[in-house]
């Protein structure tokens, strides 16, 4: 081998060390997402304040009523509802991972019936008191609300705000938009990717070289909106009093401790 082929030789295997070092040094100080462990038990427990007025989100798998909105019952750990059809989707899943001895099973027509409205026909006092025995019994349903929630809300949430360049703080301000308006317009009122169009319009994302706290405020601008077009949701303070208090802290990381008040009520989240 030449001296000319050992130089460059060992240029290439310097500058391959250097840009794995740089790799690993990227990967480091990468912010956390919202998908660390440490970080999606936060987000559990701030919906869970808006959602359950607590942050024991693993007491709200049994949690089931009709809360007036127009929506049926809305149960489980982010609020499933009967008329919505995402309440329908836990059952049907919970009915495949358990076809036999599962006693939501026998409800699975009336859920279909009741689907796009506010109706109890079919199901009433015997189906919540069995939303609350499968959850009291079964790990195999809590294991099911925790699958579907992921699936319909949590990773495409996360996913559409890392495509958007937002921190963790970002991806839980999709991810509770996601839980009270869903992905698509419904009822007169704006959806996830409407509400989202909308700040686009006022700000660009940090993913087009937008300043992530501006489109973050335009979010929430436009998710106030959404939420005054529904009486069932006009309170605001889940946003105002909370996720705007930490963009106003320029928290994009969503660090703990973490002091917030959603309907009047204060919560506190300490560091571990």
């Amino acid at each position: 081998m030449t001296g000319l082929l050992k130089h460059g030789l060992a240029l290439l295997l310097a500058l391959a060390a250097l840009c794995t070092a740089c790799t690993a040094t990227a990967r480091e100080n990468a912010p956390t997402a919202l998908d660390d462990p440490a970080k999606k038990e936060i987000a559990m427990r701030l919906v869970s304040s808006a959602e359950n007025s607590s942050l024991d989100w693993k007491a709200q798998y049994r949690y089931i009523e009709d809360i007036g909105d127009g929506r049926g019952y809305t149960a489980g750990i982010v609020g499933f509802c009967t008329g919505c059809g995402d309440l329908l989707k836990v059952v049907e899943r919970y009915a495949a991972a358990r076809p036999d001895g599962n006693v939501l099973k026998p409800f699975l027509p009336a859920l279909r019936a009741v689907r796009g409205g506010d109706s109890h026909d079919g199901l009433g006092s015997a189906f919540t008191t069995a939303w609350q025995r499968a959850a009291d019994d079964d790990p195999a349903f809590r294991e099911t609300q925790d699958d579907e929630r992921d699936r319909v809300y949590f990773d495409p949430a996360v996913d559409a705000a890392r495509d958007d360049g937002l921190g963790a703080l970002g991806q839980f301000i999709y991810y509770d938009a996601y839980v009270m308006h869903g992905l698509g317009d419904a009822r007169g009122s704006a959806g996830f990717r409407t509400i989202r169009e909308q700040a686009l319009e006022k700000a660009e994302s940090p993913a087009k070289g937008g300043d992530e706290a501006a489109y973050l405020n335009a979010f929430l601008d436009a998710r106030v909106r959404a939420m005054k077009q529904e009486k069932a949701h006009e309170d605001t303070s889940r946003v105002e009093t909370a996720q705007r208090v930490f963009l106003d802290a320029d928290n994009l990381a969503l660090e703990p401790p973490l002091k917030w008040q959603v309907y009047g009520d204060s919560y506190r989240i300490d560091g571990g």
